[in-house]
């Protein structure tokens, strides 16, 4: 093969008509309307970023200095990056209501060799997500035990790496195992429990921030930026983490009763929501208690502990473990559908996009689920998160080149939502997501690179060869027959 057919075939796009087709015969089940979408995209963005990131970020760690009550910028900043993002992500929902979200967006509008890299950076970013969301509800469910008299071994509730006499975090593993059963139920059942527990939590937090407000010391404020604003921009590259989810949110597209017309709403209404309660929730946690003081893992509880309300404390931390299961359930669901979507466009066996009678691709759900356990069970919080954040960070970066060049390539296509200032508003996107990646640690970026070394490895060792889009590929000629 010349260098020219092969970057022809590398660069080939997906057909929107191709994926309208697919969509009527996919075997997902349409069962998600608006307010099952909001919540599926605020129960994926609203969790482990107030009740356990937060924390970290204004205590810091050994590697990194607290940012003291400027946590509250950190967000904000990451929120600028992610807003930019998730309006790309509304008008591509809005016009390409598909399975694989910012995978099947780089496909169509860059080529595959894109789609490929960001499908394969999403099955390690997701997996991820689930096992960093466990690490937190492993801390609260620990705070809640000591609450009560119940001190669990040290061994079995952190990591070697965390320097606390730990083993392996046995309670992130088995919550890791009952999201994975949850999910496998079914879109409808997992539709039904998120709605119901996203409420639970926002009325949690709203609580929370109610109470909170009376025992805020303003002298907990000063110093508001105690390290400089490096740390800070810093801590926003981490508690990234926790203002997107409506990315994955956006894999449930081809389950929705009405992709085109829902997916953009859900994406903007669960942004700002999440947003709003993040600024309010940043305020009362450094307000109650000096940012020195504050637990890394269960910033809430330590704080309302430590203004004397244990009681109230407690119970934060069994809600806690409700509310962050959401984002569990959301990123879990968003590896699964990437996952199926790359196996049924033949960049992936197809063994992996089989679908069962609850129109569940039940084998990567179980596969993903175990992989999610086993970095929850052997890996500290912080290095995950991190690993997670420039994968996430660095789709963005696509989803917006590609809403550009979509935008100008195909300015005729239907759109039911069109990104406003284009495209400065997508260009402001990719340079924050780009300076953002900067500030992470080179270990982050080491891990990053040698999982896409071994995604390319398999992309031209199979992907390329069995995709649909070969017109010689298996699955192609045998489409063909039929």
């Amino acid at each position: 093969m010349t260098q020219q057919s092969l970057a022809r075939s590398v660069m080939r796009k997906k057909p929107i008509a191709d994926i309208e087709e697919e969509n009527r015969h996919s075997g997902l089940f349409k069962s998600l309307g608006l307010w099952q979408l909001t919540a599926i995209g605020v129960g994926g963005i609203i969790g482990v970023g107030i009740f356990s990131l937060a924390g970290l970020v204004a205590h810091g760690d050994a590697n990194n200095p607290g940012v003291g009550p400027a946590v509250l910028i950190s967000f904000l900043v990451a929120g600028l990056a992610s807003g930019a993002a998730a309006l790309s992500y509304a008008e591509f929902a809005g016009m390409i209501p598909r399975a694989g979200s910012a995978y099947t967006y780089g496909y169509v509008a860059l080529g595959e060799i894109i789609g490929w890299f960001i499908g394969w950076d999403l099955l390690l970013e997701y997996i991820a997500i689930v096992a960093v969301v466990a690490i937190g509800i492993s801390g609260y469910f620990d705070a809640f035990l000591s609450g009560i008299g119940i001190h669990m071994p040290a061994w079995m509730t952190s990591t070697v790496d965390e320097g606390k006499g730990g083993v392996i975090n046995v309670p992130a593993i088995l919550v890791c195992f009952l999201v994975t059963w949850i999910l496998s139920r079914g879109t409808k059942t997992f539709g039904r429990f998120e709605l119901v527990a996203v409420a639970i939590k926002v009325l949690l937090i709203v609580f929370i921030i109610g109470l909170g407000v009376f025992y805020i010391d303003t002298r907990n404020f000063n110093p508001f930026m105690p390290s400089g604003f490096g740390p800070v921009f810093a801590g926003a590259a981490t508690v990234f983490f926790a203002v997107f989810g409506y990315d994955a949110m956006s894999t449930a597209a081809e389950e929705a009763k009405d992709g085109k017309k829902h997916m953009p709403k859900a994406i903007v209404l669960s942004l700002v929501i999440a947003m709003v309660l993040y600024v309010a929730a940043t305020l009362v946690l450094t307000g109650m208690q000096n940012y020195q003081d504050i637990d890394p893992k269960a910033g809430f509880a330590s704080a309302f502990a430590g203004v004397g309300l244990p009681v109230i404390a407690t119970i934060i931390s069994v809600f806690a473990v409700l509310s962050i299961l959401t984002v569990m359930l959301t990123f879990l669901l968003g590896v699964t559908r990437v996952w199926f979507s790359m196996s049924r466009d033949g960049l992936l066996p197809s063994w992996f996009a089989a679908t069962d009678k609850h129109g569940t691709p039940q084998r990567v759900t179980w596969i993903a689920g175990s992989a999610s356990a086993l970095l929850a069970g052997v890996f500290p919080i912080k290095e995950v998160a991190d690993l997670t954040n420039i994968g996430i960070l660095a789709a963005f970066v696509v989803v917006c080149v590609a809403v550009i060049v979509f935008r100008y390539r195909k300015p005729d296509a239907p759109r039911t939502f069109r990104l406003p200032l284009m495209p400065v508003l997508p260009a402001f996107g990719v340079l924050a997501s780009g300076f953002l990646i900067a500030q992470l640690h080179w270990a982050t970026w080491a891990r990053f690179a040698v999982w896409l070394v071994i995604g390319l490895a398999i992309y031209f060792g199979y992907g390329r060869r069995h995709s649909l889009m070969n017109p010689s590929s298996p699955r192609h000629l045998e489409s063909s027959r039929v």
